[in-house]
């Protein structure tokens, strides 16, 4: 019978080596309910990370388990080049739910692709490969991709054919502008923006590309309006706006169904991907459809839209809707930032508690410091003393040094105090 010990060997053995699991002492997952896991030893565990904010509606779902045992019986696969039903379905109700004017979708299996897609979108579109981008971002592991991502940790390689200039972005806490408020910082991010583009840029701008809130730099929240006030600028000069709502989209933020709401903008783009199959492989873009004309080369997506995937987006889609499970995410997630706030202001390692709706996060810093130092020695030890709970958390930020809280978007008042209660009890047994 496999083990923990004995899959990390296997693991070790045959996977890229630059890949790592998550813990010291990694487990596996070997079955889910709702919120909870259970590793291959029987373990059982209170899920608030999700696969990295995938599983959206609970593992094992009965709505989406059903949606892809009755695809499965029909046919698995059959490429764009096909009419199917299911990703017909699908691509409408993004198209409905998009806020885009005369709206078009193109389905991809992961956020790379999908924001890479955005990216070809764009520079064809403009004729220009000029991007902006924020300073903290992530936007995936592909070629292109990498060339917008603003995280040293996670570049492998700075190669490009495009060029990319970073805009200072809503992370405050180890900033120039750290101290000052909301409605100043706005002000001095669009200074700042004004003078790249005016120093660093053509004019002639591709496209601007952000993260309504930021996911793997730490869950940094903008003020509302943020991008809204970028957009006033960059339309000046004709560049689109590209929101990458892969870790944001269908409700997550609570207020909103999608992160860009918040900011007075309708995008020319969207990206979507992680959570929108419940764990399913997909992803995609919705974008005007005169941009989408603009590409006149041959084109397909042979996983892109693939019928199983695209019932369980469907299913997904329609459960989140019907069940207005983005109230439930707003709720949940005051709920769960209240109960940390006592620990968080009272901890001295703890330097921020931050986040909207169900995407929550702690940044630990080194209590010496002044709360600004990061500590990712610290945030290691605190998620493995979750994990010793039966809690499972992630990790992140710039540092790798801020824990993020992801519970499902159905998660009841009960889960959430017992993963308050552990993360608390965890802390306190750092302290």
């Amino acid at each position: 019978m496999s083990t923990n010990a004995s899959l990390l060997k296997r693991y070790r053995s045959v996977m890229a080596p630059y890949l790592n699991p998550l813990y010291k002492t990694p487990i596996s997952i070997d079955r889910g309910e709702g919120s909870y896991v259970w590793d291959i030893e029987g373990a059982k565990y209170l899920d608030f990370f999700g696969g990295v904010l995938t599983t959206m509606i609970g593992h094992n779902n009965p709505v989406v388990t059903e949606a892809i045992q009755s695809q499965a019986n029909k046919v698995l696969h059959t490429s764009t080049l096909y009419l199917s039903e299911p990703m017909i379905a699908l691509g409408e109700e993004i198209a409905k739910a998009s806020g885009i004017l005369n709206p078009r979708v193109f389905f991809t299996t992961s956020g790379s692709e999908a924001n890479d897609t955005a990216l070809m979108l764009a520079t064809s579109f403009r004729k220009s490969n000029e991007i902006l981008a924020i300073r903290n971002s992530y936007h995936g592991r592909t070629f292109a991709t990498q060339a917008i991502t603003s995280q040293s940790s996670w570049l492998s390689s700075r190669i490009s054919g495009l060029s990319v200039n970073y805009v200072q972005g809503p992370y405050r806490l180890r900033s120039p502008f750290e101290k000052i408020p909301d409605d100043q910082l706005t002000e001095a991010c669009i200074a700042d923006l004004e003078q790249i583009i005016d120093t660093s840029t053509t004019g002639n701008i591709a496209c601007l590309i952000f993260e309504p809130i930021q996911g793997v730099g730490g869950f940094t929240v903008p003020p509302d309006g943020f991008f809204g006030e970028m957009q006033k600028v960059i339309s000046n000069h004709g560049a689109l706006i590209i929101s990458d709502e892969v870790q944001t989209g269908w409700g997550r933020t609570g207020d909103h169904f999608w992160g860009y709401e918040a900011h007075g903008v309708t995008p020319d783009m969207i990206t979507f991907a992680k959570g929108v199959g419940n764990g399913i492989t997909l992803a995609g873009i919705v974008a005007r459809a005169e941009i989408m004309e603009d590409v006149s080369a041959l084109n397909f997506s042979t996983f892109g839209g693939n019928p199983l995937s695209a019932a369980a987006g469907l299913a997904t889609l329609q459960y989140v809707q019907q069940n207005n499970l983005q109230d439930n995410a707003r709720r949940m997630g005051e709920r769960l930032k209240d109960g940390l706030r006592k620990v968080a202001d009272e901890c001295p390692w703890i330097g921020d508690l931050r986040g909207r709706g169900l995407m929550v996060a702690l940044e630990i810093v080194d209590q010496d410091s002044g709360k600004s130092e990061p500590s990712p020695l610290r945030a290691g030890e605190l998620i493995e003393a979750c994990k010793d709970l039966g809690l499972l958390v992630g990790k992140g930020g710039v540092y790798g040094n801020v824990i993020r809280i992801t519970p499902m978007l159905n998660v009841t008042e009960e889960e959430i105090d017992q993963g308050v209660k552990a993360i608390v009890e965890a802390v306190t047994s750092l302290q």
